[in-house]
């Protein structure tokens, strides 16, 4: 009996294959839990306070309504102007840009 005990734990597929196969099977059930659990945390944050909730589906937005919106806006005019950017100070940019969009303003007027 010893003989054969021994055998086995020179063997290695007993050695390395199982204690593996152990690891790899055992994985997937601890990971298939713990992510459950995170999709339940997730789940029990989503749901919103019953106020809210209350105020939030009176407030009824159409498609046509939006459309509607959308046309009283000029979209012709607008223009595309870059921001600062990081080593700029925003302030002073804003007011270049303030500062140039009046001149074209008065030269177009």
């Amino acid at each position: 009996m010893w003989n054969n005990w021994k055998g086995l734990q020179r063997n290695r597929t007993v050695r390395y294959g199982i204690p593996m196969l152990l690891l790899i099977v055992g994985g997937s059930f601890g990971l298939r839990e713990f992510t459950q659990i995170r999709y339940d945390a997730q789940k029990i944050k989503k749901k919103l306070d019953p106020a809210l909730e209350a105020r939030v589906s009176t407030q009824k937005v159409t498609l046509e309504t939006e459309y509607e919106k959308l046309k009283e806006l000029n979209l012709e005019d607008w223009r595309n102007i870059r921001g600062p950017r990081p080593w700029e100070d925003s302030r002073q940019y804003q007011e270049q840009q303030r500062s140039q969009q009046a001149a074209k303003k008065g030269k177009e007027l």
